[in-house]
């Protein structure tokens, strides 16, 4: 390991020395776990192992991430951050229920149900959510969406104050979309110049093009003062290239409470899950105008929809 060399990575990111140096003691003890074996491959094993040693927490995972950038391994670094995007949402489901009905109410709804614990496998993940929602839905069908429609993931206002900042630039709302476009174009046409990836994807001339033709993709449509929106696949590249209806859906989901649910073709998770997706598009929106928004789910990959799309209600 090239330590002063990962040194100076981090410290390019602004970490604090502190985070550096523990940042850097997980990434050597990986490197000795692994000793010769590729890093993608030795990663199943030594995640299973902070598991049972008890170290199975975000910055050790985040480490781990960092280290695979550092060392331009994509698939290592996929495998680390996999484990840790949105590894939230089923602690806040069971934390929000009982914020919202009360904390009796929400054990006897989820008595004897296991929360998974962080590092454990996706593959594992959708059928846990499925248990929570199934419970919670048929309990509290109206507490359910409720629940869902306030976010599952942890994104404070900080995250967002560009886009306010940017919004309250522009002379309107249309100026605003119009600008949110142009701005992730370029974008990804840097990140594709760079041979970066766009969070876990790569990107290609299609990839753009797809993007650029849909103005609902990464810039909205408005119509009176609802803005719809779809989502980016999470692997344009390969939604584009296949055929099959089934792979197509699995390609475009992107979360990873539900995502391998649709491996094997249409998911038990009830499409009202999806209500924290829409969320999540509404969260920009409601920093920008400093109040909580509506937004209706109007297609989803968990109904057999072949995207999801969003109508997100602003208060003008």
């Amino acid at each position: 390991m090239n330590t002063q060399a990962f040194h100076r990575f981090l410290e390019e990111r602004s970490f604090s020395q502190e985070r550096i140096e523990s940042f850097i003691a997980f990434a050597e003890k990986f490197d000795v776990f692994r000793k010769t074996e590729s890093s993608v491959k030795a990663f199943a094993a030594f995640s299973k192992m902070m598991l049972a040693e008890g170290v199975n927490i975000y910055d050790n995972y985040y480490a781990l991430a960092l280290y695979g950038r550092f060392l331009k391994d994509n698939a290592f670094m996929l495998a680390a951050l996999e484990l840790i995007d949105g590894s939230e949402a089923l602690d806040n489901l069971y934390k929000k229920t009982g914020e919202v009905l009360g904390e009796a109410r929400r054990d006897e709804i989820f008595a004897d149900a296991k929360l998974v614990p962080l590092g454990t496998p996706n593959s594992a993940k959708p059928a846990a959510m499925q248990a929570m929602i199934e419970r919670l839905e048929r309990a509290e069908p109206h507490a359910c969406k409720q629940i869902l429609s306030s976010g599952l993931r942890d994104l404070p206002d900080d995250y967002y104050l560009g886009a306010k900042e940017k919004f309250e630039k522009c002379a309107n709302i249309d100026e605003y979309l119009l600008l949110k476009k142009q701005d992730l174009l370029a974008e990804l046409e840097q990140i594709m110049r760079e041979g970066r990836l766009y969070f876990n994807q790569e990107i290609t001339e299609e990839v753009i093009e797809f993007v650029r033709r849909d103005p609902e993709i990464g810039q909205g449509v408005r119509v009176g003062n609802i803005i719809y929106e779809t989502k980016i696949p999470h692997q344009a590249k390969e939604y584009l290239a296949e055929t099959d209806e089934d792979k197509k859906r699995y390609y475009y989901c992107h979360c990873p409470w539900v995502k391998e649910s649709l491996k094997a073709g249409k998911s038990n998770i009830s499409p009202t899950f999806c209500n924290c997706s829409a969320a999540y598009h509404k969260r920009p929106w409601e920093v920008i105008f400093g109040q909580t928004l509506q937004a209706d789910v109007l297609e989803t990959v968990l109904k057999g929809d072949l995207r999801c799309r969003f109508a997100i209600h602003l208060p003008i």
